[in-house]
């Protein structure tokens, strides 16, 4: 379903060869290995070169990176367009979690920082990992907690810690690692994020985290402990004792690109669930003719409609330098809670056919479970709003006036 946005003249023309893309090159080399997958890393590569001959690869990057050093709207909908299929983001380089740690690099990073990490990580030839969460008792959906810690010895840091869900860290090259490097301080106030080269001693990589996901892609995510492990102090990406205010400039616009790159996924589930409903018949007469299939699709085409409409306002004042940290929980609970319901809704449509992997739907269906606990679950995008709303809340306006009282 085509709707139209005030997108401009560039992030149109974007989106449209994302999806001439993503359907003539990225979706045949998808269905060659539906059940049957991961898709080998060489087919990613084959797609990552057409992405780029076509100018659509790692558009968010500024140029002298190796980027296509586009603005962070225009880019939305190519975001979404990539979302369409598992492979799409990886092959125009649009993935979690290397796409945030990218802009992280690209926004805080050294000219040297950049030259060794940011430039390998645009081209492909590296990947990377974000080490913040760690086990019980430590730090997950409140950060304060962070347990890990970071101690200046001469010219070096000294990293302890236990860290658990870091993203790609099985594979990873390079690690981010929030530590605290002032503990008598509040930890918004004494953390840091500190480069760590995987293969440094000391880390070490307790077992990959077996979870709920898709099984078309790589992914995974690691449980790492860190036991006396040094780095150089150039190492300290950003200011010292600034790692939250860093990992919030990182975290709102990732959090608008997952929501684009979901959104994409169930307008693709809704169109597939669609097809498949005008072909099937059943009780006499198709499945698209009956008023419950029909009125539930035309549910979550408004939920989905609303929920791109707030990503895009959100994206508007991250463009314009503001940090929109309300907008985003918004945006990021409610198109968690819509893409899930829609999916859900396309593979029920389908019925044995959605849980077949001969279509993409249940791959779908397990990738974007995680959705509502990645980058914030929905009670802590929840708790934000509603403390949000409570102290904008002025008690004396006197609408209570007229209420009987003891």
């Amino acid at each position: 379903m085509v709707v139209e946005y005030d997108d401009s003249d560039t992030a149109t023309a974007l989106r449209e060869k994302a999806h001439d893309f993503v359907q003539n090159e990225v979706i045949p080399v998808e269905r060659e290995y539906l059940g049957d997958g991961p898709v080998p890393h060489e087919e990613i590569e084959d797609l990552r070169a057409v992405a780029q001959e076509t100018g659509i690869y790692c558009p968010q990057i500024d140029e002298e990176f190796g980027g296509g050093g586009y603005d962070f709207r225009d880019v939305l909908p190519l975001f979404e367009e990539a979302g369409k299929s598992l492979l799409g983001q990886a092959a125009m380089r649009v993935d979690a979690p290397d796409e945030g740690n990218m802009h992280t690099l690209e926004m805080f990073g050294t000219e040297a920082q950049q030259e060794e990490w940011l430039k390998p990580l645009v081209a492909g030839e590296i990947r990377s990992g974000f080490s913040m969460t760690e086990p019980m008792q430590g730090a997950g959906s409140d950060p304060k907690m962070m347990q890990t810690t970071a101690e200046k010895d001469g010219d070096e840091w000294v990293i302890n810690g236990h860290k658990w869900w870091t993203t790609q860290g099985d594979e990873a090259d390079l690690l981010l690692v929030m530590a605290r490097t002032d503990t008598d301080a509040h930890p918004y106030e004494g953390t840091s994020i500190i480069l760590v080269p995987m293969d440094t001693e000391g880390v070490e990589v307790v077992e990959p985290t077996p979870h709920l996901g898709q099984t078309l892609m790589p992914e995974s995510h690691a449980e790492i402990s860190y036991t006396d492990v040094r780095v150089p102090e150039e190492n300290l990406l950003g200011p010292e004792n600034q790692g939250f205010a860093i990992s919030q400039e990182r975290l709102g616009p990732a959090r608008l690109t997952h929501c684009m790159r979901f959104s994409g996924m169930a307008e693709r589930a809704l169109g597939i669930a669609k097809e498949y409903m005008q072909e099937r018949s059943a009780f006499g007469e198709q499945l698209s003719e009956k008023q419950a299939q029909r009125f539930a699709i035309a549910e979550q085409e408004t939920q989905l409609h609303a929920a791109r409409t707030m990503v895009r306002h959100a994206a508007e004042k991250i463009a314009n330098g503001q940090q929109a940290r309300i907008e985003v929980a918004m945006s990021k609970y409610y198109t968690a809670n819509v893409v899930q319901e829609t999916i859900d809704l396309a593979l029920q449509a389908c019925g044995g056919a959605g849980i077949s992997r001969h279509l993409p739907l249940a791959d779908f269906y397990e990738s974007v479970r995680a959705f509502r606990i990645i980058d914030g679950a929905d009670e802590v995008h929840k708790r934000s709003i509603a403390r949000e709303a409570f102290e904008e809340q002025n008690v004396t306006e006197g609408e209570l006036t007229n209420l009987p009282r003891f």
